[in-house]
């Protein structure tokens, strides 16, 4: 652990320099100070001294962007309001991800637009060593257009877990033990972005974007990285690890977790044996 969390011994100035930095980044919740936005046009918008940051998309284009630290384990926070109205053929993707495409590491919280009145999907994957296919779909218990509500991902070495508004919904353990690839080399950024995936994102792709709807908003505030940050391929976290790194499921949250799978989750890759017809992947029968 210590070599991807903590600093190097002897270096007690660059410590204490390092510790203060990454208090800052964590706790100021600034997107001015905390990202780039990378693409868009215009379209995306940083607003009120930094506290609200928004993205567009109309026919023309989407809009995207990421965050300018690396983290290499972590609690993200974001609170998003998502595109009102009918928002058929959308995504608002907000995920982390590493560098290299082919063998990328990757946590996502994809939100699938939908027709008006008719409920959001919300999408999860995580890719290992660039091999996705861990599919978990849920409909939300709210309206996540009305309000903001937080999105968190937990990753640390023994676990990824998916959080809405503090309820756990999805769990991804460590289970290397049993031969399953985990996250856990890779550092990764924080990226969003929306854009227009009307060929598959609503009802397969039978329901196509409303131009006339344009433009389409989503907006994200409240943003919180507890996170190992990285400088210079030194990470950020001290000797005295923080609580989140050794966090997994109490037997509280993992009930709630069971009242999301029963009363909200619409897909479970794990379930799918028409699809894994050779049989289902391994994580899915350890558990």
């Amino acid at each position: 652990m210590a070599a991807f969390c903590s600093f190097r011994r002897g270096l007690a100035g660059l410590q204490v320099s390092l510790i203060i930095s990454f208090l800052a980044a964590a706790s100021a919740g600034n997107f001015y100070q905390d990202f780039d936005i990378t693409w868009g046009d215009g379209r995306a918008k940083i607003l009120n001294n930094g506290e609200l940051l928004t993205l567009s998309l109309d026919k023309a284009s989407g809009s995207g962007f990421q965050s300018k630290n690396e983290y290499l384990f972590g609690k993200i926070d974001m609170q998003i309001k998502l595109v009102p109205g009918n928002s058929a053929g959308t995504v608002t993707a907000y995920y982390l991800s590493s560098k290299e495409w082919e063998t990328h590491d990757e946590i996502d919280f994809e939100f699938l637009g939908n027709l008006s009145g008719d409920p959001y999907i919300l999408h999860t994957n995580v890719y290992i060593q660039g091999q996705g296919k861990r599919e978990k779909q849920f409909y939300l218990w709210f309206d996540p257009t009305a309000d903001f509500h937080n999105y968190s991902i937990l990753w640390n070495p023994q676990c990824v877990v998916f959080w809405v508004d503090g309820i756990p919904i999805r769990e991804f353990k460590n289970l290397e033990s049993a031969g399953v690839p985990f996250p856990k080399s890779q550092p990764m950024r924080i990226y969003s972005s929306l854009w227009n995936a009307d060929d598959w994102a609503t009802r397969g792709g039978l329901v196509k974007t409303n131009w006339s709807q344009a433009p389409f908003v989503a907006s994200y505030r409240s943003f919180n990285a507890d996170a190992c940050v990285l400088y210079s391929g030194t990470s950020s976290c001290s000797w005295d690890s923080p609580p989140w790194l050794s966090q997994v499921l109490d037997s509280t949250d993992q009930q709630k977790m069971k009242w999301v799978e029963d009363n909200y989750m619409i897909y479970n890759y794990c379930t799918d044996a028409e699809r894994f017809s050779q049989g289902l992947p391994t994580e899915c029968i350890v558990t």
